[in-house]
């Protein structure tokens, strides 16, 4: 059993070093889900309402800051998905 599954990650690795767009995909997904997450953040922390609203800056940040996630979030599924399909594409290739 230890056999086959030291086989089967080593196969998983091999197939992700030789492949250059799964690596990518894999890089960019956490780099672009990083990047939203703090953009939102920054933005989010620079809002301000003034007057009789002022109370709602509140909610509206963290409403904000939620959606900003939901999208950094949609970006990383994405682009894994992108590299589980370009695994596929390279193992079916290499073996």
């Amino acid at each position: 059993m230890e056999v086959v599954l030291r086989e089967y990650f080593s196969e998983i690795l091999y197939v992700i070093a030789i492949s250059k767009k799964t690596q990518w995909a894999i890089i960019l997904g956490i780099v672009f889900f990083i990047g939203i997450s703090l953009l939102g953040s920054h933005l989010t922390s620079n809002f301000h309402f003034t007057g009789p609203l002022k109370g709602l800056e509140d909610a509206v940040a963290g409403k904000l800051l939620k959606r900003y996630d939901k999208v950094a979030l949609f970006a990383l599924v994405s682009f894994w998905l992108l590299a589980f399909k370009c695994y596929h594409r390279d193992k079916k290739r290499l073996w």
